[in-house]
């Protein structure tokens, strides 16, 4: 086989089966490594909101000089085109939670949204009529549904206990992606034209590319891990305990015989009269249990409510420092230094503290903070110096507190579906429900960040900044009782780790074998070994083993 195709996870030659490729894809350990799966992902919600963000500076010229529109609709338009995206996004994340769910595998899913983010990017850049624009708005929210609702289920997949860390690493792709890509493309279109910003959106994709191909997920990554493994197996028709040195050697050169002995004992109890797994409940099945779930159902309303309160500030603030302190439109953008920083900082130990205590105590502690600071925000109302200050601190501290809200409830998605898949084993099926959650998740984001954009504009300029200042704080109140009557539960350390956390603990399942199991010609199986096979079936359960438990057979 050709280095080439042994690069491509999917390749395998017609002599090795369907279950064991003949040789593994080039740099499968690393390419399937957590390391490399979260920098993934991070990288392509970097790229999605860097390239939202990016022709934000533009869409003026785009929408004046070649789509032709009047300066006096301009604003119009452009709510028009953000209001666009935002349905778009709304209706595509369930949609694509529930395909990253159904398909086999999340990798397909990115590259498909990735080509939709390329189509959508072309589309803005030789547009020159406003159809054009909200056909490339469209394709733009759907890539983002695509985007948040399958990397994120990758990462519940690939983090399972250590799912805020990743969730950390989010929001650090989130908040720098808001922050720079305005900067980047106001600075690089008065320098260097329109086009210009559009290769800089080109040379993001081509990377986004290469990564998304080169990315192997884990449960994928087993078969050839497996293959591997077993290739280098001692004979085995001698059952026999391990020696000191094949223990401490962890099974690295190969398989110990009582790796391989297990694996015969799961084969042989899979082939018994032990009771069967429970029916696979249908999609729609699932998405109702999820959706009866009262601790999601407030956590999406925390979500909604963060999402909310961003765009709240988003859209009013660079208006009102302009009016205020009489700043430039550079200036104004630099004041989100102040409210994006501290998550950048922040983002990581929030999502272990969030790991370990759960989601209900950071959360409520970020949004019962927000209140005080978000009304201290209407003292800020003449141009001073202390004023100017103010502002800044203020915007800090409530960055710090949006930090603390915010992570923990994305983590929270995921520790509800493992909660729930420990009162019902096997509820989700063998397919799980990460995919639909954060879709969920994502959909009242969208929601949030629409509602809070338009209420933040109204208020705004229907009354007066300080009115705002109030109501949104009050918004933040809400979500503080919607946190501390809804949300997870108080906990003073980690979570009991699951007892199989991802399909690469079957080994060490295997590795506990009995000893060899008693059988008679047409009777049951020996104690220990349907005991060991009730082990296994727990662990295909409680985390989806069951592909690579299946494998050794």
């Amino acid at each position: 086989m050709s280095p080439l195709r042994r690069c491509l996870p999917w390749q395998r030659p017609a002599e090795a089966g369907p279950s064991v490729p003949d040789k593994p894809p080039w740099g499968v350990q690393y390419r399937s490594s957590t390391f490399f799966i979260v920098g993934c992902v991070c990288f392509a919600i970097f790229t999605d909101i860097f390239l939202y963000g990016l022709i934000v500076p533009v869409m003026p010229y785009a929408l004046t000089e070649r789509a032709g529109i009047p300066h006096d609709d301009l604003q119009r338009w452009t709510t028009i085109l953000v209001a666009t995206y935002g349905i778009a996004l709304f209706v595509g994340s369930p949609i694509a939670g529930i395909y990253a769910d159904h398909t086999s595998s999340r990798r397909w899913p990115l590259l498909l949204g990735l080509i939709a983010l390329g189509a959508a990017t072309v589309l803005l850049c030789v547009g020159r009529s406003i159809g054009v624009f909200v056909a490339g708005r469209v394709l733009q929210g759907f890539s983002a549904a695509v985007v948040w609702s399958v990397g994120l289920a990758l990462l519940a997949d690939t983090m399972g206990r250590r799912i805020g860390l990743a969730m950390g690493y989010v929001a650090i792709s989130l908040s720098g992606g808001l922050l720079f890509a305005p900067l980047i493309g106001g600075a690089v279109y008065a320098g260097s034209g329109y086009y210009a910003v559009y290769y800089v959106a080109f040379g993001l994709i081509v990377l986004d590319i290469l990564l998304r191909l080169l990315l192997i997920e884990k449960k994928i990554a087993c078969r050839w891990l497996k293959a591997e493994a077993c290739t280098a197996e001692a004979p085995v028709d001698l059952p026999r305990p391990p020696t000191a040195d094949e223990e401490a050697a962890g099974g690295a050169a190969g398989v110990t015989p009582a790796v391989a002995h297990a694996s015969r004992v799961v084969s042989h109890v899979s082939d018994t009269g032990l009771p069967p797994t429970p029916p696979e409940k249908s999609t729609f099945q699932r998405i109702c249990i999820l959706l009866r779930s009262r601790r999601l159902i407030f956590a999406l309303l925390g979500i909604l409510i963060d999402a909310g309160v961003m765009t709240a500030y988003d859209t009013v603030l660079p208006l009102y420092v302009q009016e205020t302190f009489n700043w430039s439109s550079t200036a104004a953008g630099l004041i989100f230094f102040a409210l994006f920083i501290p998550p950048l900082v922040l983002s990581p130990p929030v999502g272990v503290l969030a790991d370990r205590w759960g989601a209900k105590w950071l959360s409520l502690v970020g949004f019962v903070a927000l209140v005080p600071l978000l009304v201290c925000l209407r003292l800020v109302d003449h141009n001073t110096y202390q004023q100017k200050v103010l502002l800044g601190v203020l915007l800090s501290l409530a960055g710090v507190a949006l930090t603390f809200s915010n992570v923990p409830l994305m983590a929270e998605i995921s520790f509800t579906i493992e909660a729930e898949e420990e009162r019902n084993p096997g509820v989700w099926g063998s397919k799980g429900v990460y995919g639909v959650g954060y879709g969920l998740f994502n959909t009242a984001f969208a929601l949030g960040s629409a509602g809070g954009s338009l209420m933040a504009g109204y208020i705004h300029a229907d009354y007066s900044w300080a009115t705002m200042a109030w109501v949104v704080s009050i918004w933040c109140g809400v979500g503080a009782l919607s946190v501390a009557f809804g949300v997870g539960e108080f906990r003073v350390g980690p979570p009991a780790k699951p007892k199989y956390n991802s399909a690469m603990d079957a080994g060490a399942v295997l590795a506990r074998a009995p000893a060899a199991p008693e059988k008679t010609a047409g009777g049951p199986v020996s104690a220990p070994a349907q005991t060991f096979g009730a082990e296994i079936g727990a662990a295909n359960h409680s985390s989806g083993t069951a592909a690579a438990v299946t494998g050794t057979k």
